[in-house]
């Protein structure tokens, strides 16, 4: 689980994505080489809980493409809507069995309120994810 509350959403986006890659490579190479014997594939998810503020949920008007062109997707995309399309490729390249964007603001959070902009990366389907994946080891285990 990740916080990205601002105000350096730039710097921070970066950061974030580039640990999320980062740990699940480690880990499921690990698992690769038999680190985790005997094991299953363990189970892996990635929540992350955003800001919403004005920065996060406005469009990025600049982008550095000094080295190469960013995909068309991003461009004038929020940082809400680009931790979206992370979520979506994480799940679609299999590196994590589950990811959760939920966004909430500095008065709503201390209630529990949040809202998802994307029904697919919601908590619900992060929560059953794990759930299942517990119950399935559990009655792995009792054998």
């Amino acid at each position: 689980m990740k916080a990205h509350i601002g105000p350096s959403f730039g710097n921070n986006f970066n950061n974030r994505v580039e640990e999320a890659l980062g740990n699940s490579i480690d880990l499921l190479t690990a698992y690769r080489e038999g680190k985790f014997k005997p094991s299953a594939r363990p189970w892996l998810g990635w929540l992350m809980l955003l800001g919403s503020t004005t920065r996060s949920t406005s469009p990025v008007e600049r982008v550095d493409e000094r080295h190469f062109d960013i995909f068309p997707e991003f461009r004038s995309a929020s940082y809400s809507r680009r931790y979206e399309l992370f979520c979506e490729r994480l799940m679609r390249e299999r590196l994590y069995d589950a990811a959760c964007l939920i966004l909430t603001d500095k008065k709503g959070g201390v209630k529990g309120e949040f809202t998802e902009p994307n029904e697919e990366f919601g908590f619900r389907l992060f929560a059953n994810s794990l759930t299942a994946h517990a119950m399935s080891y559990s009655m792995s285990r009792n054998k």
